[in-house]
């Protein structure tokens, strides 16, 4: 009788981890590492981020000295010559920032450029990651690049959102 007891307790419990859910991480940051295509991306646009900072601070530079030279001139100005060349100062001050703002702006030349050569390896890790995921009945994929760990892939049927909403008493929207 015990042995029938412990061999249907042992059957019952191998069983329950059978239906667990599986769990997998990557680290994106090594996979990325060994694109070849993502490190010839990267140092494409490090080149383009060194170039579009000397423009800027070639702007800059050229305001440093035009402030520095209307404060060494400033005595000899008229209050009309202080004023245009004050507002000249202003007109390309103004200038460097739009600069700087079009290359490492929000949308900036840089986030373009960025998209345009990193997004589509990013796209096809994703891709490749939902595959594995589908194929080997992962639950979650966590990525562990960068020290921490934060979801890269969840499967939606485990999504208990709906549910939580709900239990609150709120409908879907």
């Amino acid at each position: 009788m015990k042995k029938l007891l412990f061999s249907l307790l042992a059957i019952f419990m191998f069983s329950g981890f059978s239906f667990a859910q599986k769990f997998a991480y990557v680290d994106t940051e090594y996979i990325l590492n060994n694109i070849p295509t993502y490190e010839s991306a990267q140092d494409q646009l490090d080149q383009l981020s060194v170039d579009w900072q000397k423009e800027v601070e070639a702007v800059f530079t050229e305001v440093d000295k035009m402030y520095k030279d209307f404060q060494s001139e400033k005595v000899l100005l008229t209050d009309e010559m202080k004023k245009k060349r004050e507002d000249d100062i202003i007109k390309k001050e103004k200038e460097a920032k739009e600069l700087q703002k079009k290359y490492f702006g929000k949308d900036g030349e840089l986030y373009k450029k960025r998209q345009e050569l990193v997004k589509p390896i990013q796209d096809d890790i994703f891709n490749a990651v939902k595959e594995i995921a589908t194929e080997g009945n992962y639950a979650i994929i966590f990525d562990t690049a960068g020290g921490g760990a934060s979801i890269l892939f969840t499967d939606p049927k485990y999504d208990k959102s709906d549910d939580v909403l709900e239990k609150l008493g709120y409908s879907k929207k």
